[in-house]
């Protein structure tokens, strides 16, 4: 059994990471937030010791580990501009770090943590879920499969449905979420360029404070593609079938469906890193890199 602490357990994703520490038969010690609303957490781990102060609790892990009680995985589930210095954290403590995405916002924050991995002999790993879809791994697998040469046409629209509270929330600042292209869209980047390889020319069209669009020139595929966080852009079918989120792959003309079967990929990815087969912090790195360019692009 592994012993986990969580950074960021009130926030939206922490629940996945919780049942997946859970799931795989290991124990959460601690966990910080700096809301108090977090009752969920008596769902997996009444147990769990939680703060409210940074301060609290990195005195309370080191306690423990004066103890003698060791620390495994930090799980960082922090807003995005936190994710660097509560990584760091994680691996100056001596433990290995699991980290929501973006990993980061810049991409010279990874060199820096490549570094302290050298220096402490731990790792980061990063939860690429899309990579682990049956459906997108056989997708993967059929486009390695084409003829060299053969280029695809790819239509990319995400539209989910937020309220007011986005823009008054540290989401809605670009400063500290990277903005639409990195908060909701950094996974799809990523998944574009594992199956379709590597950059080599973007575009960006829009990216406003609810819509963010643009063109990528893959090495396999042209890709357009539109983020939306606007609920009117969400289709009237998928309206009528109640559906708050929208999303569409196509390619060559043909739709490409993966809305289902994400339940349990944060489980699966736990299972991948406590196996020795988790994504590494440089599997992360090109997409950083692509949505730092498009927040930073000038249009």
């Amino acid at each position: 059994m592994k012993n986990f602490v969580l950074i960021g357990v009130g926030g939206y994703i922490a629940p996945r990471h919780m049942k997946a520490i859970k799931d795989t038969g290991n124990n959460l010690l601690a966990a910080l937030d700096k809301h108090d609303s977090v009752g969920i957490m008596d769902s997996y781990f009444p147990d769990a010791e939680f703060f409210t102060e940074f301060e609290r609790f990195d005195r309370h892990v080191e306690k423990l580990k004066r103890q003698g009680t060791k620390i495994d995985y930090v799980t960082v589930c922090s807003p995005n501009y936190l994710h660097d210095a509560h990584i760091r954290f994680g691996l100056r403590i001596g433990a290995d770090v699991i980290c929501e995405k973006p990993i980061v916002l810049n991409p010279w924050n990874i060199d820096s943590l490549l570094d302290i991995e050298k220096e402490t002999g731990k790792n980061v790993f990063s939860i690429l879920q899309l990579r682990i879809h049956p459906a997108i791994i056989a997708l993967k697998e059929k486009i390695d499969a084409t003829p060299a040469g053969k280029k695809f046409e790819i239509d990319l629209k995400y539209f989910t449905s937020r309220g007011h509270w986005y823009h008054t929330s540290w989401k809605g600042d670009i400063q500290k979420s990277g903005g639409i292209a990195t908060n909701i869209g950094v996974h799809f980047f990523d998944m574009l360029m594992w199956i379709f390889g590597e950059v080599h020319e973007s575009t960006v069209l829009e990216h406003g404070s609810e819509t963010a669009s643009g063109k990528l020139e893959l090495e396999k595929a042209t890709v357009n593609w539109l983020l939306s966080i606007d609920g009117n852009k969400i289709p009237k079918h998928a309206k009528d079938a109640g559906k708050k989120t929208y999303r569409t792959l196509s390619i060559d003309g043909d739709e490409f469906e993966f809305s289902e079967g994400f339940t349990e990929l944060h489980t699966d990815s736990y299972n991948q890193i406590l196996g020795g087969n988790g994504f590494p912090l440089i599997e992360t790195r090109k997409a950083i890199q692509l949505v730092h360019d498009i927040r930073n692009a000038k249009f």
